[in-house]
């Protein structure tokens, strides 16, 4: 792999350490505003059934954070807190379309929220869960780009890298970790070395370089204060997650209470970022070790690729000397990839050189396996996964927007993240090879 420039600090930090292209980074803007960004997921539909006891929706949503939506939909539908279910989140600015469901009947009127819509509803036998569809297609409009046929062409160049080298590194993109702040990982990665206090600080005060946050003041004078019941008077109303912690801790509550004001998947975000921050530093810590991230060594771990075309997490077979040759062959007929590790309290050290890139990240991390066990959160414990290393590269078409804009579309497997693939087009922020 040619590694010619070296992404921005902003990026280093979330472990997007390096580029698989080597194509010269262009001017432009992504997500200027919601319109620019359309995913629209390819959904793995539950039976309909007109007897059954679950809704689905289909929702186009439009500047909603996946959870505040859900919220939301809760309050206006009359349910329970965290009745609705997804397969997978979604940008939160940008054109959303997904399935939703809850056990309940479709609704009898139209959901007057600002920016929501539901395009078809109705009843099945059974409801969604993480994870139950197959993937996302996008229509990406970069903005402000500088001479858009050369930016094509070198477009174009990037993605013929990409197919060149076997596929596109499977890194989590920034928004795993918070768009505005990206925070998410850090409030894992207390909760993952036993300091819940922390976790609850760093939701609540945590403000990376360059952060734009309109409650930075609040937030400020609350890691001055900790005057919980101050802060709920300057923490803007649509804090919502940050004001239910405060108002648990404006009444006294431990911050192991107070972080319970959030939602279990809420609070599973925080485990899974951490864990995908750590498999970002893997891969690059792979890459600058000159180790392939396609074919296996000994110590390493495959995925079969299914019939469809995905890679389940699950079975994942161990390599070692004597499968060696066979998993090689394996993986050069497409029928597996390497895999990495999202670590979790029963995943084992590998042997070999996995091994010591497995050490090197617990080292830098300063997360031990067993940490994912989570005496005081049993119910967001992770007993870690494995991931592919890489994903087929995408075809992906261009073309000529209005005026200085590009239009981008391709469709990836699910868990795999857009901005992975922009990054690798406009390299924002890169910094130049010396010498």
């Amino acid at each position: 792999m040619l590694v010619r420039w070296t992404p921005p600090e902003s990026e280093r930090a979330i472990g997007l350490g390096f580029y698989a292209t080597s194509t010269a980074p262009v001017s432009g803007t992504i997500k200027g505003e919601a319109d620019d960004f359309v995913v629209r997921e390819i959904s793995s539909y539950p039976m309909p059934d007109p007897q059954g006891r679950f809704a689905v929706l289909r929702v186009r949503s439009r500047n909603w954070e996946q959870h505040e939506l859900a919220a939301r939909l809760e309050a206006w539908l009359g349910l329970p807190r965290n009745a609705i279910a997804w397969a997978g989140t979604k940008d939160r600015r940008a054109v959303a379309e997904r399935l939703l469901s809850y056990r309940g009947t479709v609704p009898d009127r139209p959901i007057s929220l600002a920016g929501v819509e539901v395009l078809e509803s109705y009843q099945a036998r059974d409801g969604l869960s993480l994870g139950h569809h197959y993937g996302n297609s996008f229509s990406i409009r970069l903005t402000h780009v500088v001479e858009p046929p050369t930016a094509i062409d070198v477009f174009r160049g990037a993605t013929s890298e990409l197919v060149a080298a076997g596929g596109v590194p499977n890194l989590f993109g920034p928004q795993r970790f918070g768009e505005v702040r990206p925070i998410t990982h850090l409030v894992g990665q207390a909760l993952a070395t036993g300091d819940t206090a922390a976790a609850v600080e760093v939701y609540l005060v945590g403000l990376p370089g360059g952060s734009d946050d309109i409650g930075r003041l609040a937030r400020l004078e609350y890691a001055e204060t900790h005057d919980a019941r101050q802060a709920l008077a300057t923490f803007p109303p649509s804090y919502r997650f940050e004001r239910q912690i405060l108002e648990r801790l404006a009444r006294g509550a431990t911050p192991e209470s107070a972080l319970r004001a959030l939602s279990r998947e809420l609070r599973l975000l925080f485990v899974h970022a951490v864990q995908s921050w750590m498999f970002n530093r893997w891969l690059t810590a792979r890459v600058e070790l000159g180790m392939s991230l396609l074919e296996p060594e000994d110590g390493d771990t495959l995925l079969r690729v299914a019939r469809d075309g995905t890679v389940p997490s699950r079975d994942p077979v161990p390599v070692d000397s004597g499968n060696l040759p066979e998993c090689r062959e394996t993986v050069r007929r497409g029928r597996a990839r390497l895999a990495g590790p999202l670590i979790g309290y029963e995943m084992e050290r590998p042997g070999g050189r996995p091994g010591t890139l497995f050490d090197r990240v617990l080292a830098e991390t300063g997360v031990a396996p067993s940490g994912f066990r989570l005496p005081s959160f049993p119910e967001i414990s992770s007993a870690g996964a494995w991931r592919a290393a890489t994903i087929a590269a995408p075809p992906v078409g261009f073309r000529a927007g209005p005026g200085d804009a590009v239009v981008v579309d391709f469709a990836l497997p699910k868990g795999s993240y857009a901005t992975v693939v922009l990054r690798e087009l406009l390299k924002a922020g890169a910094v130049p090879p010396s010498g």
